[in-house]
């Protein structure tokens, strides 16, 4: 039997469902687990924490929107992901973690062999949890890292920390996707993203929506495009006091990189990262962007993966 993708979102989680979850992370069923936004008591989120601790199939774990509500919860996360081998993708957006939660669950993320893509978007964060962040980042020629990391919408990060994480980003050989939409970052934080981004060697993606930027940021991030190589295929600077002049001359600088890779040898089989991320407060799509809806009443889907990964995109209901 192929592994399978179950997703609740927005539900109370009744007992027979909490049993059914259970019986298949227990006989290695699932590959996605979305329980965003469900509501649950602490022996249910027990129960399941368990079972997913020795789940071999289980590729995505999805408890965005206030699933981890404690500590208590926190810790039996992180006693489950200390056992757990297999989980690649880890979505945490929206949860009360603050630092000492994050410093919780740290240990086990940074031991954790297959973890690649973390989203800590809305959690509460600040400096101390960056500091821990950056140990999830090491540098070109240590042990591998994540390739994709969320931090959208915490407010409470300083520029000192907004600066050791570009430093840490600089120096990484993994990571590729870096989302920071709707943090204050300001035209000083984006000069030092700039110098990050020029140094690293990997990273594709980055999102600074909505975070304060100015034509002078666009400034620095043109020059940098213009004459440095780099990995970037796609900068996002939406929601922000950028001309859209100066947005489009970073726009075209960019697909001229891409039409070029294309040409010498085609990019290969990229794998997106970006599936299953939950929105800050809006979500860039080409030229426009949407907000973040409230959840709709849904109900549990199982369904059987085929090719490739796409069931590891959630599907509202």
């Amino acid at each position: 039997m192929l592994p399978s993708s179950i997703q609740i979102s927005g539900e109370p989680l009744s007992g027979a469902e909490v049993r059914d979850i259970c019986r298949g992370l227990r006989d290695n069923a699932v590959r996605l687990l979305s329980l965003r936004g469900c509501r649950l008591c602490d022996r249910d989120f027990g129960r399941i924490c368990r079972a997913l601790a020795g789940a071999t199939s289980l590729a995505q774990l999805n408890l965005n929107l206030g699933v981890v509500s404690s500590p208590s919860r926190i810790k039996q996360l992180a006693e489950a992901l200390r056992t757990n081998r297999s989980i690649q993708s880890l979505f945490l957006h929206g949860s009360p973690l603050t630092d000492a939660g994050l410093a919780l669950l740290n240990p086990a993320l940074a031991l954790h062999p297959a973890l690649v893509a973390l989203d800590l978007g809305d959690c509460m964060l600040g400096d101390e949890a960056i500091n821990l962040i950056c140990g999830l980042l090491p540098p070109d020629g240590a042990k591998s890292g994540l390739k994709e990391l969320t931090l959208s919408a915490n407010p409470g990060i300083t520029p000192k920390g907004w600066s050791r994480l570009a430093i840490a980003v600089a120096h990484s050989s993994q990571v590729r996707v870096l989302n920071l939409d709707y943090n204050p970052l300001g035209d000083h934080v984006a000069g030092m993203l700039a110098v990050a981004v020029a140094s690293s060697r990997t990273l594709e993606v980055l999102d600074l929506e909505g975070t304060g930027l100015t034509n002078q940021s666009a400034q620095t991030l043109l020059d940098m495009v213009e004459n440095y190589p780099t990995a970037l295929r796609s900068l996002v600077l939406a929601e922000n006091s950028i001309s859209p002049e100066l947005q489009q001359q970073i726009c075209d600088l960019l697909s001229e990189g891409e039409e070029e890779e294309e040409v010498a040898g085609g990019t290969g089989d990229t794998q997106e990262w970006e599936k299953g991320r939950e929105p800050a407060a809006a979500r860039h799509q080409g030229s426009s962007s949407w907000r973040c809806p409230s959840d709709p009443s849904s109900q549990m889907v199982l369904m059987t993966s085929g090719l490739g990964d796409s069931l590891l995109a959630e599907t509202e209901m």
